[in-house]
């Protein structure tokens, strides 16, 4: 709710015209109400003729239109308020987000984050859009009318001041149902997103496994929940216009019985006041309704900031932090690991105690058995997550004083199943550039990575388009793609986890050329299971349990290090004793 009050006071200049379109629209409202009366009362009851009355006439027309004129207004900045705030929350949402460490990133659902990103944000609209318009207008016009009314006739002026409370005390009784009911709507709208597209994205692995209809199953119960929780929104929204309607027309009835007694009965009022009573009376009971319907949304609004507001609490909680510090691109660097750490969640697996000196052009092996922590270790040294405990210094200087954007301009990572985006083959390879980059420059960057010639014997070569995640591409083109992204960025620092698993021998080969192509001027760092990979690197790091148990050459861990020496024994295809 805050966060809300705190976006809508930094669009001061439309608070001001809201405020002001308010204190126009009063006037317009008394005005035209004035004018109407005293047409109607000089033509039945006085005998003006239609020529003296034409200049009210026309007076009364500009007051309509300047009304609805208003109106219109009113209504656009108050959608124009609305598009900046949720624009606003979306970018606030999207930066927060990409800032968030990588285990809190991959938790949850996509598809109740999408639809946080969304759909939530869409529920602020009448927040903006119609309540704080609303709310402005329902201040002031009421109250000027309030004040005409007292001026003219007292007694009128004393029933909308006992009955008038009414409805505000009603819509507060109302707006702590709505609000927890909207928050239980959104709670199912998101999680009828987040499992439909969970559906979708294993739908294949469904069908293998002869689960589709069980799934089917869990979608209708999901979007009849999602139903349900609606239709108790709506159930109420349609209890509070009756509620409002009621109380509104019961008030304005006894407005006009007690008229009526004071005109007909007791004819101690004229005309021309009674009829202006039963004029502008139910403008001012409008303009309370319009408040109470207005009231209904902007409690739904709240519902859907509060959401957001919790989750945006948690990714700024879980925000890793980088400083200012600038770090000079394409220059070598040396990174020294004191004593880092890093756990997934209280209790589970940790990196600990991890001491390591990488000299600049360095090539890197991380080695171990599955689980034992290599590619955790890769997201520590990227920057990817936060240490628990240590440091890590990138050229004598801790790595989160230095500028995020810097750090990654820096590097490159490559893993075993690259993300490749819905979009031509130049522009997946583009990505890898820091700034934009010319077709030959992407065509040389596709050549070293082995990847052109396929290009070349496709129809649109280049602005060949891709499915999302890479669909149509086997995994060696992935990989292919993603050495072409680090060719075109000429990283100094490049992460390699594990990406030759699972290819043919063939593109295996290329890609390793590739890697040695790469590692010419940079400081390689690779998860490694191949012997002749292992064999290469300058240092051996071999990982198990999260911790370090030994970092050496070949040679010495060969010599040293009884469990490396089995590694590689098993390998070369010999037995271990």
């Amino acid at each position: 709710m805050n966060r809300l009050k705190n976006i809508a006071a930094e669009q001061k200049g439309k608070l001001i015209l809201f405020i002001v379109l308010a204190i126009l629209s009063a006037f317009a409202i008394i005005g035209q109400g004035y004018l109407f009366v005293i047409i109607i009362d000089r033509i039945f009851l006085k005998g003006y003729s239609f020529s003296e009355i034409s200049p009210l006439i026309i007076g009364l027309v500009v007051a309509l239109f300047l009304r609805t004129g208003l109106n219109y207004l009113n209504g656009r900045a108050g959608a124009r308020m609305a598009t900046l705030a949720k624009r606003e929350l979306r970018r606030l949402f999207v930066h927060t987000f990409s800032r968030n460490s990588m285990q809190a990133s991959l938790e949850g659902q996509s598809g109740q984050k999408v639809g946080l990103l969304l759909d939530t944000v869409d529920e602020i609209d009448s927040y903006f859009s119609s309540y704080i318009p609303q709310i402005i207008q329902s201040t002031i016009v009421p109250l000027f009318i309030l004040v005409v009314i007292l001026m003219e006739h007292m007694a009128t002026g004393i029933i909308i001041l006992v009955t008038a409370p009414f409805i505000p005390i009603f819509m507060i009784i109302i707006g702590f149902n709505t609000k927890d009911k909207s928050e239980q709507q959104l709670d199912k709208m998101n999680a009828f997103s987040g499992t439909f597209l969970d559906t979708l994205q294993g739908l294949t692995t469904l069908k293998l496994f002869g689960r589709s209809k069980e799934q089917e199953k869990t979608i209708q119960k999901s979007s009849l929940d999602f139903r349900d929780a609606t239709m108790e929104v709506l159930k109420i929204a349609f209890t509070n216009s009756l509620a409002l309607e009621f109380i509104s027309m019961l008030s304005i009835g006894l407005i006009a019985l007690e008229v009526a007694v004071r005109m007909i009965i007791f004819q101690d009022i004229t005309f021309f006041t009674g009829f202006l009573m039963l004029i502008l009376a139910p403008e001012f009971y409008t303009k309370l309704k319009e408040l109470g319907n207005s009231f209904h949304t902007g409690r739904t609004s709240m519902a859907a900031a509060n959401k957001l507001d919790i989750e945006l609490s948690a990714l700024e909680n879980d925000e890793t932090r980088w400083g200012e510090l600038p770090l000079a691109k394409n220059k070598p660097v040396h990174i020294k690991v004191n004593d880092a750490g890093f756990s997934y969640k209280e209790g589970g697996f940790a990196l600990k105690h991890i001491n390591l000196e990488l000299e600049a052009f360095e090539q890197i092996a991380i080695i171990g058995k599955t689980g034992s922590g290599k590619t955790t270790l890769l997201h520590m040294l990227a920057g990817l997550v936060p240490l628990t405990e240590g440091m890590i210094q990138v050229n004598e200087t801790s790595l989160k004083q230095y500028r995020e954007k810097d750090w990654f301009d820096q590097l490159s990572y490559i893993s075993q199943n690259p993300y490749i985006f819905s979009g031509t083959i130049a522009e997946n390879i583009a990505i890898g550039s820091t700034k934009s980059a010319y077709q030959e420059e992407i065509i040389k960057a596709a050549e070293k990575a082995g990847i052109n010639d396929l290009v070349d014997s496709l129809e649109h070569g280049y602005d060949t388009l891709i499915g999302e995640g890479g669909r149509g591409l086997s995994g060696g083109e992935k990989q292919r793609i993603a050495l072409a992204r680090a060719f075109l960025k000429r990283p100094s620092v490049i992460l390699f986890d594990e990406p030759t698993t699972g290819l043919d021998l063939q593109t295996e080969q290329i890609l390793q050329k590739s890697m040695e192509e790469l590692g010419k001027h940079s400081t390689v760092i690779t998860v490694a299971h191949r012997l002749h990979t292992i064999q290469k690197a300058d240092k051996i790091v071999l990982l198990d349990n999260g911790e370090i148990k030994a970092a050496g050459t070949h040679d010495e861990l060969l010599t040293t290090v009884e469990a490396y020496r089995n590694m590689v024994t098993v390998q070369q295809g010999g037995m271990t004793k």
